[in-house]
């Protein structure tokens, strides 16, 4: 299928699984106002072939950041690790690796400036690898808002207690959704190969809107939250997976505590992951049926299929109000997105 995609935020459309935002207000009014701190889940060994840094960076992508530390160090860009990619338009604090094996390490205050500070520097066994963390906290400043507290604070409470669909959020798409129409003319052939870097950025890009376009048909049915028959069922914190066993009562139980969650496609090769069957499968075939040559060039490509889960629990949440700013503090497990916690409360002013 020769697909023409329209350019814009592709998530704009998805339907919001508590009724809509209660609130408008101005987000990201300065980049201080969306901190992010990235959670590894563990510390730097103190030994190794590997320079461990801790940054803080503001106004500027993980990329850019990863290109100035090769350069630094004289190193090819693929001897810098990192666990996972974080918002231009933040200041957000997060580690990366460079491998200098038997060398010492340069200056890294040389990288220092109003978007760049180096708050740690240490040795590390191993490089960081994409994905290699427990997850993110957030402190998001919501400025000028305009809505009813109480309603407000009652969606919260409903937040935390239900989570959010864990759509993938606008940043996986590219400015105003363009790597999608890079995605439709790779599979057809239109594109000539792209670098290793940008094969990555657009074939996540493909996988998360094909994702999305499923867990929009569950939202919509109101099963996002709920198990049905043929569900591949994943254990919150990890990534086992196991079938939706509709005799076993715990099953109602845990998915009210967050201990489990139905899952949705991350499409690719079949391999080890569980695939879903019965009301399950068909419902995810009906959801793809306009996608079948992305799922083929997925395939192609050589990804291997995985799950994610379609419901994102947002922990620790926390609100305070000062004046007319509410003040949101909650972290997410890893490859989720603060903004789709966001847009069910909040309607940018």
């Amino acid at each position: 299928m020769d697909r023409e995609l329209t350019c814009g935020d592709p998530t704009l459309g998805l339907p919001c699984a508590h009724g809509g935002p209660v609130l408008r207000g101005a987000l990201r009014a300065v980049p201080e106002d969306f901190l992010v701190t990235e959670q590894l889940g563990y510390l730097a060994s103190g030994d190794g072939e590997h320079v461990f840094l801790t940054v803080r960076k503001r106004g500027r992508n993980t990329h850019e950041v990863a290109r100035a530390l090769a350069k630094l160090a004289g190193v090819a860009q693929v001897a810098v690790g990192y666990a996972g990619l974080k918002d231009r338009q933040a200041v957000a604090t997060q580690h990366f690796t460079v491998q200098l094996p038997g060398r010492d390490a340069p200056d890294w205050s040389a990288l220092e400036d109003d978007t760049l500070q180096i708050v740690g520097v240490e040795r590390h066994r191993r490089k960081i690898r994409r994905g290699s963390l427990k997850g993110n906290h957030f402190e998001i400043r919501v400025r000028d808002v305009q809505g009813d507290r109480v309603v407000a604070e009652q969606r919260l409470k409903t937040i935390a207690e239900q989570g959010v669909p864990n759509y993938f959020g606008s940043q996986r798409f590219g400015r105003q959704g363009q790597n999608l129409q890079r995605v439709a003319d790779l599979f057809a052939g239109r594109a000539p190969r792209p670098n290793r870097e940008q094969r990555g950025l657009l074939l996540s890009a493909a996988r998360a809107q094909l994702f999305n376009r499923v867990l929009e048909w569950r939202v919509r049915d109101g099963s996002w939250r709920t198990a049905v028959p043929g569900d591949v069922m994943l254990l919150a914190g990890s990534q086992r997976q196991f079938h939706f066993d509709v005799a076993d009562p715990t099953v109602p139980s845990r998915l009210a505590a967050l201990d489990i969650h139905p899952s949705g496609p991350l499409c690719g090769r079949l391999g080890r992951s569980l695939q879903p069957a019965d009301a399950a499968q068909r419902t995810e075939a009906k959801a793809l049926a306009d996608w079948h040559d992305w799922v083929a060039g997925l395939d192609r490509l050589g990804l291997d299929a995985d799950r994610r889960a379609l419901r994102l629990a947002v922990e620790e949440l926390e609100w305070q109000w000062e004046g007319n700013t509410l003040m949101l503090r909650f972290g997410l497990g890893a490859g989720s997105f603060a903004t789709v916690v966001l847009r069910e409360l909040v309607q940018a002013a």
